[in-house]
C-alpha cells in the first residue's frame, strides 16, 4: 500500500518542478554579440516552394521565421529564387562570418 502512494506522488512532483521552469525571452540574442533581435537586419530566404522566410545571421547564430501576411498565410513574393537568401541578413553584428 506504500509503494502506491509513493508511486502516484513522485509524478506530482515533477509537474510542480515544471511550473518553477522560468520562460526565456526569445527575443534576445545570448550569444557572444548579445543584443535585441531588433537592433539587427534581417533579410529574405525563399525555400524550396518559393515562399519567404525572415533571415538574421549574427556571424555565430542564425535567426529563421516565416514570412506571414496579416492573417497568417506564407508570403511568396518571388523576391529571389528557391533555396536563395538575399537582403542585410549579416548587418547588424561586429562578429565575423566563420564559414
Amino acid at each position: 500500500m506504500k509503494l502506491v502512494k509513493l508511486v502516484a506522488v513522485i509524478p506530482c512532483l515533477g509537474l510542480l518542478a515544471a511550473c518553477d521552469v522560468p520562460k526565456k525571452d526569445k527575443t534576445v540574442d545570448r550569444g557572444f554579440d548579445s543584443k535585441h533581435l531588433s537592433q539587427l537586419q534581417a533579410g529574405v530566404w525563399v525555400d524550396p516552394n518559393g515562399c519567404d522566410h525572415w533571415i538574421i545571421d549574427d556571424g555565430v547564430e542564425g535567426y529563421l521565421s516565416q514570412r506571414l501576411d496579416k492573417y497568417g498565410k506564407p508570403v511568396c513574393s518571388g523576391v529571389a529564387p528557391p533555396t536563395v537568401a538575399t537582403g542585410p541578413f549579416k548587418e547588424g553584428s561586429s562578429l565575423p562570418d566563420p564559414g
